[in-house]
This record gives C-alpha cells, structure tokens and sequence, in this order.
C-alpha cells in the first residue's frame, strides 16, 4: 500500500535534511505507530503520503514515494486525498466551514457523493467519534479537542485507503482518545483500512499497533518492528515500559493487564510509604482569585459558579473532559473575556478594571494554539519584542533560548519549526518577560518524553522561584508526575480539587498507567521504585540515529 525508496527531504531554506535515506513499506490493513523525538521528522514523513511534499512545501525532495503504486510526484494533492485521508497537528488549520456538519460534508460534496450516500457517512462518523451533539454547533465555539474530533470525522468520512494521522489524540481528553483509538482499530481490522499515526503519548497506542517505527534525530529510520521488540529501544518510553526495565523484567509490557500480570509473576512488593508529592494548601500569596466567576457562550454555561485562588509557588493543572471550561477559565484570568458573572483579580487588582497592558505585565499567556502568538520573522526577533514591550533589556534573551533548548533555531522563522518546536518557542515568548502569573494550555502538545520532562522540571523550576503556573491539560501522566494540584472542572463547576494522589488515584478516566496496575496513591514510575527501595535508571539518550 506505501513504498518509499531512498527518501530523502529538506525544507527550503534549511540547513539538514528532515528525512535521509528512508526506505520504507507498510502493507494494507497494518496499523503503524511511528515514534521519534520532536523534530525527528515525523510530520514530514506523513506530509510526504498525501502529497504536500512536495507538491505544496517545496524544497529539496529525493527518492521517491508510491501510493497504492501510483508515485505522488506525478499525482495532484486532489488525486492523494481520496486514498490518503490525512488530519494535521493543528485542526484548527483545516476547517473552512463555520458548523460542524458543513465541514464534514464538503469533502464528501467533492467526492461527488449524492445526497444519500453523504447522509448516511454524515451519521456514520458523528456516531463513531462521539460528537452527534455537535452536528450544528459553530466551528469557533468549539473547544481544542472538540475541533481536533471534527478534523478526524472528516477524514474518515471519506473512507480513504490510508490514514495519516498527526498527534490525533493531543487534545482529546481520556475517554475520547480511548473510544478513538478503539474507532481506528476497528477500522484497520473490520475494513482493511491502513493506518499510520504519529504519536508522542506512546503508552496510548503501543496495545493496539502492529508495528512500532521509530525515527532518530537524523532524518533516518532507526528501528522499526513489533512493539515488542522495539520498545525497549525508545529513548523516552512510556511508564510500563520504563517501569520493566527498571525492575528488570525479561518481557516489557505494553498494555496494564500485562503489567499487572507481570507484577503478579515478579511479586513486586510496595511499602506503605510512597514520595509526599503535591502541595494543595499553598503558603504563597494568592496571585490570582476567581469569585463566584460564571460565562455564557451562546446559549451554554461554560463557567458556573467557579471560586478558585491561585497562589505563588504553586503548579496547579486544570483537567476535565474537552468542552469542560479549562481555557476559558484561563482567558478569565488573562482577561480574553469578561466574566457574566462575579469578578476575577490578578494580584489583588480587579481584571476587567485593568488594560490589556497592565494585564500582559502580571500574565503570560501561552493558548493552544502556539502559532496564534507568534509574529516575527525570526525566534530571538520574537523574544526581543516581548522584552521591548515590557521595558526590559535582553539579558535574558540567550538564558531562555537555551532553558528551552532553542539556541540553535534562534535565527529560524517560528513557522519553519516543528510542532514541538513551536510549542517551546510561545512557551519562550511568554516566559522572557518574567511574569509572576504563566498560564499554559495544552503545553505538551507535540512534545517528545523527554522535553515533557524537560517542561514539567522548568514549570516547578518556576514555581519555587515564586511563579503562580497553572497547566491546562488532558495529560494525566505529565499531571501526577509534576502537578502540585489538581483541580477537576465538569460541565463548567469545579467537582475535586487537591494534590494529584487525591484526585487522581483510582479514578477512571484521570488515573495514571501505573496507578492502574498498583493502585493505592502510587501514581508514577518514581512511586513504585521508591517503595520498593531502588533509584530509577537515567533514560538513554534521546539521539537515536
């Protein structure tokens, strides 16, 4: 179904290759993870199957690529869409329409389907993702996950041959990922359909692929097999699996019965002491207050009721079901919209009585969307104008670029940058001012193991230097290992609050991988090996090639 021979791909205007050499087969009805760090070249890998590489992305393009054995240089983008149905990292980018069952038709009106066939399709994929409530609703009304599951049922109903899929689960909340995961594997075994999905939350996916493929940092395949046999390969794996090797397990297992069972076989025995981890009652100041804060869209209540303090030294993460009112809550704070009701306070100073200027001084800001903040030909050109407008010098300039690992893409157009790339790039815009308030939503979106970690250290970092940080996320696992408190929103109301062992353990839909096998308060791999009195292993090196 796809043959690439001899691969090679370079961006214009780039100095290295995002692919080199890559000569690659997947048969029809396999359903393919394809792993890697950011920048790897995953996305480009995909862009290069329905054919944006390199009819729309130009550049310097070598070997060549076979769909269904028809070579997509001599195929239009048009031709490719109807074998390969491919949906981006950011969904937002590919919606034209302004409700969601005006998008999902559109491709099916192209196709050239009558009226029948594009209802019965219409139906078929509302049911199947979850999202028959939204058939009428506006695109802009959405919430992140809500758009990325529109973007997804339009692929899919199309019926293509093949699914390329970009981060498909970033923004879905737990039961959504899982019921979508469960969709594509039902796809792949019931239709015959092929799917290959790049991901970075691996622990999602790695039960249910039948082959694990794994990217190094040169633009080359490293490694590419069973997962089984290629798991232990990942520079940053996923809990079970960092779990096995650090207990020393023959097998590594992919899915929880099979940590559990393997638990069972080790007698793997935890004490009743596990690391104190989370700090609910803060000793800091409160730098932000919501007071009986509720907001209308339209005709919903996205926020009722909502009586929150955010102190200094704290992470706090927002989680909840997509839809639930994280980023809206966060745009309370940062004075993206006004309350209907109560009234929200940013170091003790009422929101809506401050200007935009005042408010970006005391909050820095990072949406979903990280491009939507990115506005200069260049990344250090784009931290020297957050300085500017605060009045700073940039002495902090070059300190930033390398907390987050950016110096050598200082001089790149953000745009030219990966989708973790960019992510870390808003997350260095906003954080050169110094703000004592950072709110981030979504931030591990496009971020490999490693740069989460990465993240989650420079966040407490933050936190102990005084900073207030609150997380949106529907990251459960980067949520137990760094979050301080867990607060818990459903249908706009606050239903838990407190540190992650609290909220978090047993729970259904939030619990972590490993909680899910050992149950009690342990959450994270440090949990289990502290209990049973071993220091973890470092994590091999993320430069696989």
């Amino acid at each position: 179904m796809i043959q690439i021979e001899g691969l090679t791909y370079r961006y214009p205007r780039q100095p290295r290759d995002a692919l080199r050499e890559v000569d690659w087969n997947v048969r029809e009805g396999e359903f393919v993870l394809l792993a890697g760090s950011s920048g790897a070249g995953k996305t480009t890998l995909l862009r290069s199957l329905n054919g944006l590489i390199p009819h729309f992305h130009g550049g310097h393009f070598g070997g060549r690529v076979l769909i269904a054995g028809l070579d997509t240089r001599g195929l239009s983008t048009a031709r490719l869409s109807r074998l390969v149905g491919f949906v981006a990292q950011d969904p937002e980018t590919q919606t034209l329409f302004e409700t969601v069952a005006d998008e999902i038709v559109f491709g099916l009106e192209n196709l050239g389907l009558g009226e029948r066939a594009i209802r019965v399709r219409l139906e078929e994929v509302l049911d199947l993702l979850g999202i028959v409530a939204l058939r009428d609703r506006r695109l802009g009304t959405l919430s992140g996950g809500e758009r990325q599951r529109v973007a997804l049922a339009a692929a899919l109903a199309a019926r293509p041959r093949i699914l390329a899929l970009d981060e498909p689960t970033s923004q879905l909340d737990p039961w959504a990922a899982e019921s979508f995961l469960d969709s594509l594997r039902r796809l792949v075994d019931e239709l015959g359909v092929t799917v290959v999905l790049a991901e970075q939350r691996l622990e999602r996916v790695l039960g249910l692929c039948s082959r694990l493929c794994l990217l190094g940092s040169d633009g080359r395949l490293a490694h590419d097999g069973s997962p089984q046999e290629v798991a232990p390969s990942l520079p940053w794996p996923p809990p079970l699996i960092r779990l096995a090797l650090n207990l020393g397990w023959r097998t590594v297992p992919l899915t929880v019965p099979q940590a559990r069972t393997a638990a069972r076989h080790q007698q793997v025995a935890l004490s009743q002491t596990v690391r104190v981890r989370g700090a609910y009652h803060a000793s800091g100041h409160p730098v932000a207050e919501l007071e009986g804060v509720s907001v209308r869209l339209g005709d919903r209540w996205v926020l009722r009721d909502i009586s929150l303090a955010f102190h200094s030294g704290m992470v706090t993460i927002l989680m909840g079901r997509n839809g639930a009112g994280k980023t809206t809550l966060l745009r309370q704070i940062v004075g993206l919209q006004k309350p209907d009701r109560g009234r929200v306070l940013v170091l003790g100073r009422e929101a809506t009585r401050l200007s935009r200027g005042e408010l970006a001084l005391m909050v820095g800001y990072v949406p979903q969307h990280p491009s939507s903040i990115l506005f200069s030909d260049s990344l250090c050109a784009e931290l020297a104008l957050t300085l500017r407008a605060r009045g700073q010098g940039d002495d902090g300039l070059n300190r930033t670029l390398a907390r987050l690992g950016l110096v050598e893409h200082a001089a790149r157009h953000p745009y030219d940058l990966s989708g973790g790339e960019r992510q870390r790039a808003a997350l260095a815009a906003v954080l050169v001012g110094q703000p004592p308030l950072l709110l981030v939503d979504e931030p591990t979106r496009g971020l490999d193991a490693g740069w989460k970690a990465e993240l989650g250290r420079l966040l407490c970092d933050l936190a102990k230097e005084g900073t207030s940080v609150i997380v949106a996320t529907h990251d459960v696992e980067f949520a137990a290992a760094w979050g301080d408190r867990i607060v818990l929103l459903a249908d706009g109301r606050v239903i838990a609050e407190g540190t992650p062992a609290e909220v978090m353990a047993g729970t259904l839909a939030y619990s972590t991988q490993i909680n899910r096998v050992f149950g009690g308060p342990y959450l994270t791999v440090e949990d289990v090996l502290a209990a049973v009195g071993r220091a973890p292993a470092p994590p091999a090196s993320a430069e696989v090639g």
